[in-house]
């Protein structure tokens, strides 16, 4: 009995002491794992994936640029960006949205891409 009492009580020690961020990111990365999609730590270059993932931020280019949207998913584990090339805005892709995407993998100095990924919108839980 001792035993599971001192493991419960740790879990929640750590529970109470842990940066918010952490306890999402540990949410986020348990979300993931139960739907199936693939974390983004595991995924390398030219590998065709679907994650899962909350939005981050968006970046919006300006009108006299090239039409391109921008947007990090973060999903526990590592971000990735987003590119929708041709577009300058689309519904329902803002901060704080989760979604699930699909789409090949690239790499540019040093960061994860998905160029014009397949995406659906998600309810919040």
């Amino acid at each position: 009995m001792g035993s599971t009492d001192g493991g419960a009580f740790r879990r929640m020690l750590r529970t109470l002491t842990s940066d918010v961020d952490e306890l999402d990111a540990r949410d986020l990365a348990e979300d993931v794992e139960e739907s199936g999609a693939r974390p983004a730590k595991d995924c390398a270059c030219g590998e065709e994936v679907t994650m899962l993932g909350r939005i981050r931020s968006v970046e919006h280019c300006p009108q006299s640029a090239e039409a391109t949207l921008k947007a990090e998913l973060f999903d526990g584990t590592d971000g990735v960006t987003l590119v929708w090339m041709g577009r300058r805005r689309i519904p329902g892709i803002e901060a704080g949205r989760t979604m699930r995407v699909r789409g090949r993998v690239s790499v540019r100095d040093g960061k994860k891409i998905l160029y014009n990924p397949y995406y659906e919108i998600c309810q919040a839980q």
